[in-house]
């Protein structure tokens, strides 16, 4: 059998592992979820009225099409943080350990942690994007191949994120050490173009919402699903998302081949 037919099957392999856990226990999956689906719905219906003024005034119906997309990456944010708690589970329990001596493909350990979390991020995704709907969201102007390309950036910004949360959960002494490293993940949406304009901020806030990644993929997923003007940022969230993910896959290799202490 070939290296890379061993590292496939060693990798679906631990991607059923992490599957099982995750329906085995699935309080934390459903607690990350809960989240952005409270937000949308007391963002839309305590304060869509008001919160409409910034984006022209057209009333809770047009909040809902500018809201929903920036919770549906922000689902993305808080869901991944899920991969850093368990990844930090198997450091402090020691299986991590146990596998390193097992005569398995190194990196599979990494890769079903990785897979497992995009595929629970995708399924949250859609669950969301179901509530979005059912409230009132529509994209009448979406292409087929516009669904498409926005589907491929959910599943990208799942990816680049996963892999910087699984980096997260490897150099934490704990699952609460995790969770706390990864609120960076849950905090920049509420900082970002998710819920007003990043025109109608501040001038002094203004730049922390426009470079950061989540702002790019949020107007970039609108052009899409909306109609509204991309510009410039559909080319910036396909490079955030490449360099986060480079970045997040060096550093998983590195402190996973990290021999321990």
């Amino acid at each position: 059998m070939s290296s890379l037919s061993l590292a496939v099957r060693d990798s679906s392999t631990m991607l059923r592992r992490n599957l099982l856990h995750a329906r085995r226990y699935p309080s934390l999956t459903l607690n990350l979820l809960l989240t952005p689906i409270m937000l949308l719905l007391l963002f839309v219906y305590i304060f869509g009225d008001t919160m409409s003024v910034g984006i022209g005034g057209g009333g809770r119906s047009d909040y809902v099409a500018y809201i929903v997309p920036g919770i549906l990456m922000m689902t993305i944010g808080g869901t991944v943080v899920g991969a850093a708690v368990s990844v930090a589970m198997d450091m402090s329990e020691g299986i991590i350990a146990r596998f390193r001596t097992m005569a398995i493909h190194r990196g599979s350990v990494i890769v079903g942690h990785v897979v497992g979390s995009v595929l629970q991020s995708v399924a949250a995704v859609v669950l969301v994007g179901a509530v979005g709907v059912a409230i009132g969201f529509r994209s009448s102007h979406a292409t087929p191949l516009e669904w498409l390309a926005a589907f491929g950036l959910l599943v990208m910004f799942s990816v680049a994120l996963t892999w910087i949360a699984v980096g997260m959960g490897l150099v934490s002494p704990n699952a609460e050490a995790a969770s706390n490293n990864a609120m960076p993940l849950i905090l920049l949406p509420l900082i970002s173009s998710a819920f007003v304009p990043a025109d109608a901020m501040p001038g002094w806030f203004r730049p922390i919402a426009e470079y950061q990644p989540f702002t790019p993929a949020i107007e970039t997923l609108r052009g899409l699903l909306l109609g509204t003007e991309i510009g410039n940022n559909g080319w910036i969230a396909v490079a955030w998302c490449v360099a986060l993910t480079a970045l997040g896959y060096r550093w998983c290799m590195a402190s996973f081949n990290r021999d321990p202490k």
